[in-house]
C-alpha cells in the first residue's frame, strides 16, 4: 500500500502502454479494442499521469480495430487533458501507423519502419484447381452479389471494381486521420499516401514522425529525471500460461510472421 504524505511533491508518472502485434478483432487478437480497451482506460484514469506513452511495434491489420483503438486514445486524452507520446520500435506501418498518429508526438529509432498508408485485400483463387480435379462448385444465393469474390468461382470484373471502391473509401478515411493528426507537419510528397514505407530518418523528413528517441531517455528529458514509468498491459489467461492454446498460438505466430515479413522484418 502506498501512503501519500500531504504537501510532499509526488514524482511525475507516465503511463506506458505496449501496442505490439497484428491488429485484429476479438479478445484473442494481439491488438483489438475489445482486449485493449480496459488497459487503455486504466492507464489514462489511474493516478493522474502526467502523460501516456505508447510503445508501438505493429505491421497493421484491421482498419476498423485500428480506428477504434486510436479513437479511444484520443477521447481519453481529450477528457483528461493528457499528452500522448508514441515510440516506434521495429515497425508502425499501415494500421500500426494509424495507432501512432493518435499520439501528439512520434519518436522513432533510426531503423524503425513507418508508413504504408494504404489498404490491402488479399485472397486466392482455386477455381482452376477444382476443374483439374474434376470438382464442380455449386452455389445458390438470394441476391446477385451474395457470392462476391468467392475464391472457388472465376473472378468477375464487377466484383473487383466493387472491392476497389471499398478499399478506396477505407484509404480515404486513413488519409483523413493522418492529415487531421499530423497537419502541416506533413511534407508535400506524392508518395506519402501511396502505400510506400520508410526508415526513421526519412519518415521524420516526411513529417510522419517528430524525431529520434526511445521511451526512457525521452520521458526523462520531457518530465525530469525523477519521472516514474508505470506500465500497463494485457494479462494472459490462466490456460494460456500453461500452453493450453498451443495450436492456435502457432497459427497466430505464422500469420504475424507473414505481416512483419512484408517490411523485411
Amino acid at each position: 500500500m502506498r501512503i501519500r504524505i500531504p504537501f510532499l511533491r509526488q514524482r511525475p508518472r507516465v503511463a506506458v502502454i505496449r501496442l505490439a502485434g497484428v491488429i485484429g478483432s476479438g479478445p484473442r487478437a494481439a491488438l483489438s479494442d475489445e482486449a485493449l480497451g480496459p488497459v487503455i482506460e486504466k492507464a489514462f484514469r489511474r493516478g493522474k499521469p502526467a502523460a501516456v506513452a505508447l510503445e508501438i511495434n505493429s505491421p497493421g491489420g484491421s482498419p476498423v480495430q485500428s480506428s477504434l483503438i486510436a479513437a479511444r486514445i484520443r477521447r481519453l486524452a481529450g477528457e483528461k487533458d493528457i499528452p500522448v507520446h508514441a515510440f516506434v520500435e521495429d515497425v508502425a506501418a499501415s494500421g500500426g501507423y494509424w495507432l501512432a498518429a493518435a499520439a501528439d508526438d512520434i519518436r522513432v529509432d533510426h531503423a524503425s519502419v513507418l508508413g504504408s498508408i494504404g489498404v490491402i485485400s488479399a485472397g486466392f483463387g482455386a477455381d482452376v484447381f477444382l476443374k483439374r480435379q474434376g470438382l464442380e462448385r455449386r452455389v445458390y444465393t438470394a441476391g446477385k452479389s451474395k457470392s462476391t469474390l468467392d475464391p472457388f468461382l472465376p473472378e468477375k470484373p464487377e466484383d473487383v471494381a466493387r472491392l476497389k471502391t471499398v478499399l478506396d473509401d477505407i484509404h480515404t478515411a486513413f488519409i483523413t486521420h493522418v492529415k487531421d493528426r499530423r497537419g502541416d507537419r506533413l511534407a508535400d510528397s506524392p508518395d506519402l499516401f501511396s502505400g510506400e514505407f520508410w526508415l526513421g530518418g526519412k519518415a521524420i523528413e516526411l513529417g510522419l514522425a517528430d524525431g529520434f528517441g526511445h521511451v526512457v531517455p525521452r520521458m526523462k528529458e520531457v518530465y525530469g529525471d525523477k519521472v516514474r514509468l508505470v506500465r500497463y498491459g494485457r494479462r494472459r489467461g490462466f490456460l494460456s500460461r500453461f500452453g493450453a492454446h498451443v495450436a492456435d498460438d502457432a497459427m497466430a505466430a505464422l500469420e504475424d510472421r507473414a505481416h512483419y515479413a512484408r517490411f523485411g522484418l
